[in-house]
């Protein structure tokens, strides 16, 4: 099931880049928001917890249209934020527009066959 997968995806994002081992380009996204080192290590794990937690949310109400919208909105904020704030990160490999854009469609396709599911 192609959403078991997401979730996961999700959920190791949140783990290993951001809790385990803090990424070097996760602090720099934060820090070049005017964070100090210190405060920008701790958003970055929170933002790990917070991806994890919706990781898990999302894997058991991946049929929710409140869901699948806020990872829509949450996931254009973050490729807007990255545009903004870090805009060379968008030509790295596994890039933003790689790795957002993706599961933006995911959620779009999750909420079209929702709504035709729900059609007499």
């Amino acid at each position: 099931m192609p959403t078991i997968q997401i979730a996961r995806y999700v959920i190791y994002h949140g783990i290993f880049p951001k809790l385990v081992h803090v990424a070097p380009l996760e602090r720099l996204m934060v820090s070049s928001a005017g964070f100090s080192e210190e405060m920008s290590m701790m958003i970055t794990r929170a933002a790990g917890v917070g991806e994890v937690l919706f990781g898990l949310v999302f894997f058991f109400l991946y049929k929710s249209k409140v869901i699948n919208v806020l990872n829509i909105l949450g996931l254009i904020g973050l490729l807007i934020a990255v545009c903004v704030l870090q805009p060379q990160l968008l030509i790295e490999a596994f890039n933003p527009v790689t790795t957002n854009i993706p599961l933006i469609a995911f959620s779009y396709i999750l909420l079209k066959e929702s709504a035709a599911l729900k059609k007499p």
